[in-house]
């Protein structure tokens, strides 16, 4: 892995009816080139992937109630954005929470540039959207872990480079 890439950590967040929570992101200099993605972002210092996953779900969510399960799957990307290419080292982790009601108050600058906002999806309708999702497996594999549960080791899914 080359030095500039970039260590993150994701959450893959469902409520008790098994929504998945995703933020709705948009290039800042092209708000027509839009996308929804996991909450998330890089690591800080000597900061866990866990407790990344944690910081970063309370910072863009509001939400702090949530029991942080096993990692689910990596992958590596790389993708244009706010005039750079980034990187990434991404790991999926898995949780749970009662605490629906969100509050977006602790966006950083490029977030609040970048985010429209956030929803909670079912699967039907992740698998049936047209709209850009990321991972671009996600509706899939949001059905086959709520039908099968966590795999036993994270899958490694396949790069994306955009």
């Amino acid at each position: 892995m080359p030095a500039e890439t970039r260590r993150v950590a994701r959450v893959v967040l469902l409520d008790p009816d098994d929504r998945i929570l995703l933020l709705h992101g948009f290039e800042p200099a092209n708000p027509s080139d839009h996308w929804w993605f996991t909450p998330g972002g890089g690591l800080e210092g000597d900061e866990t992937r866990e407790r990344a996953a944690l910081r970063e779900l309370a910072e863009e969510t509001g939400i702090t109630e949530v029991s942080l399960g096993p990692p689910l799957w990596t992958r590596t990307c790389s993708f244009p954005f706010d005039g750079r290419r980034w990187d990434q080292d991404e790991w999926y982790f898995l949780a749970r929470t009662t605490q629906t009601a969100t509050d977006q108050t602790g966006l950083t600058e490029l977030e609040r540039r970048s985010v429209a906002g956030l929803r909670w999806w079912t699967s039907a309708e992740l698998l049936a959207t047209r709209e850009t999702v990321y991972p671009t497996r996600l509706a899939g594999l949001l059905r086959t872990l709520l039908d099968e549960g966590p795999p036993s080791v994270p899958l490694v899914l396949a790069p994306e480079i955009v």
